[in-house]
């Protein structure tokens, strides 16, 4: 009678080769999430730029920073020609949890529109960099 089946040796010889795959492909993988969550952001910045351009047509301004984006989506108290809500969703946060932050006038335009990154803090690079318009 023939046993059939694998070795302890074949076995370990899978495990290690597997070992070796995962550890060439996991940090790639990884890299590619962080960039898919920073191009998410510029998506979203992109999307909140074209609503607030219609929001400067509609009201002849654009929002102040104490109105900030939730004017999008909420009439604010001294705009008669609102005709909005400019964004059909709520307001989503960036990637990694935490709200845009919006300044009007901006430090190079009429507004800046800013995520801080995954760390959540100003500067940094890779995954940690700023994202803004």
């Amino acid at each position: 009678m023939i046993a059939t089946g694998f070795t302890l040796l074949e076995l370990l010889v899978v495990i290690v080769i597997l070992g070796l795959l995962a550890a060439y492909v996991g940090p790639r993988y990884f890299s590619q999430i962080g960039k898919s969550e920073t191009a998410i952001a510029r998506t979203q910045i992109e999307a909140f730029e074209k609503a607030l351009d219609q929001f400067r047509i509609d009201v002849g301004r654009f929002p102040t920073t104490e109105e900030g984006l939730s004017a999008l989506r909420r009439r604010p108290l001294d705009s008669a020609k609102w005709n909005g809500p400019y964004l059909m969703k709520a307001l989503p946060n960036d990637p990694w949890g935490r709200p845009y932050i919006y300044r009007a006038p901006g430090a190079k335009g009429d507004f800046d529109i800013t995520s801080y990154g995954k760390d959540g803090l100003p500067g940094g690079s890779g995954d940690d960099a700023d994202v803004t318009n």
